[in-house]
């Protein structure tokens, strides 16, 4: 993908469930506007059960701090019960970040 410009940063926030592994695909653009509705779709994803739950990213256009600030603290809430959130295909957004912030990331794990 190309880089983020006001039009595609406006894309809303949607979410899929997986069907062939346990978790969802995040589309669209995770900022201020859509920071409820992050907030619950991770709360619904962090439910999954399961030792792994997949968020696929890529179709994911933006991810501004505080969405992934909320990805890592979902991620940590499942570390705490023995379970992982396993990120597919990060926007350039989230990797800036954990490039800023790499011990508040921590908890953040990316498919290789």
């Amino acid at each position: 993908m190309g880089p983020a410009t006001p039009a595609t940063l406006a894309t809303p926030l949607t979410v899929q469930p997986l069907r062939d592994r346990p978790g969802a695909q995040l589309s669209g653009s995770c900022d201020l506007d859509s920071r409820q509705a992050l907030v619950a779709a991770l709360g619904v994803v962090t439910a999954i059960p399961g030792p792994v739950v997949h968020l696929d990213l890529s179709a994911v256009v933006f991810l501004d701090t505080a969405a992934v600030a909320a990805l890592a603290r979902a991620a940590a809430a499942l570390s705490r019960q023995g379970r992982r959130l396993l990120l597919h295909d990060p926007p350039h957004s989230l990797r800036k970040v954990v490039e800023m912030f790499p011990d508040e990331c921590a908890a953040l794990e990316v498919a290789a």
